[in-house]
């Protein structure tokens, strides 16, 4: 294959437009957890730019509050309000849709954005580490999910809820067990709750993401990335290019819309098939021990 014709997959629109009528959102309240940094503050942003009222929650004031800022001056934007939470403890998940309520009304979708990670050989994952992601992860994302599910259940309310996933769900995670496992669990809770909840008019859908670099990575995941591909991210990918984080909100929005209202119990992956990639040969085989820089395992 030539130079001439190895393109990849061309290039998004410019930030800005978008795909859905411009109102799509408005009069709509919009919860994004872990909307205060990253992919989080990316989903935000476009259904900001569709005229929704946001809530972002997330565990720094100080992110959040400049994140409110920052979603504010998107054109066409709602209310903006944010909230610190911890998704792992029930109660202050309650506290955060009553405050969601009082500032802007009962959250008509729910982006579960927020979850911990980091790379680890499995035998080196204390019990505190497992649960760190795990408890975030898939315990939380379940806490939020629950209280949107019931506080609509409770007055008869439609709603939409997605969940952002990993593709590890379905392949296996080396090097990240316990993200890997929590996100199994997000994906079958997609696919249990869409049947549950779809006769009282809630939707629940999962999104995945491939590698969309963005300033708030954190340094172990950027490192990792670094360490893989130093110089050819581009061309590790089938599309022949990464992300760009606002391709990741318009599927969000998409999903959460009226336009998608018969679909429900779906995981998206939005990757340029980098996650259904495989070679003929397939490369030799480095322990994740290896690959991560670690020596010997001693217990």
């Amino acid at each position: 294959m030539t130079d001439e014709i190895r393109r990849g997959l061309p290039a998004p629109p410019p930030l800005g437009a978008a795909a859905l009528p411009a109102s799509t959102y408005a009069g709509q309240v919009v919860l994004v957890t872990g909307g205060g940094t990253g992919l989080g503050k990316a989903i935000a942003a476009e259904f900001a730019r569709l005229g929704a009222d946001l809530l972002i929650a997330g565990r720094r004031a100080g992110q959040l509050e400049a994140a409110c800022e920052e979603l504010a001056a998107v054109p066409g934007a709602g209310r903006v309000a944010a909230a610190v939470c911890d998704i792992r403890d029930p109660d202050r998940v309650a506290d955060v849709f009553d405050a969601a309520g009082a500032a802007l009304g009962l959250p008509d979708v729910l982006v579960n954005n927020a979850a911990a990670n980091f790379p680890s050989p499995a035998e080196d994952l204390s019990p505190g580490a497992w649960r760190a992601v795990v408890d975030t992860t898939l315990t939380g994302t379940w806490f939020m999910t629950r209280e949107f599910g019931r506080r609509h259940l409770g007055v008869g309310s439609p709603g939409a809820i997605v969940s952002v996933g990993a593709s590890y769900a379905w392949t296996g995670g080396p090097g990240f067990a316990h993200s890997a496992a929590a996100k199994a669990g997000v994906k079958n809770l997609v696919e249990t709750l869409a049947v549950e909840w779809g006769p009282y008019g809630i939707r629940v859908n999962g999104l995945v993401p491939g590698l969309f670099p963005h300033a708030d990575m954190t340094e172990d995941i950027r490192g990792g990335l670094e360490r893989a591909a130093p110089d050819s991210k581009d061309s590790r990918q089938p599309a022949l290019r990464v992300g760009a984080p606002r391709e990741l909100g318009w599927a969000a929005t998409f999903l959460a819309s009226p336009y998608a209202r018969f679909v429900t119990g779906h995981t998206l992956v939005v990757d340029g098939a980098n996650w259904q990639r495989r070679t003929l040969v397939q490369p030799e085989v480095v322990p994740v021990r290896e690959q991560l820089g670690r020596g010997p395992f001693h217990p």
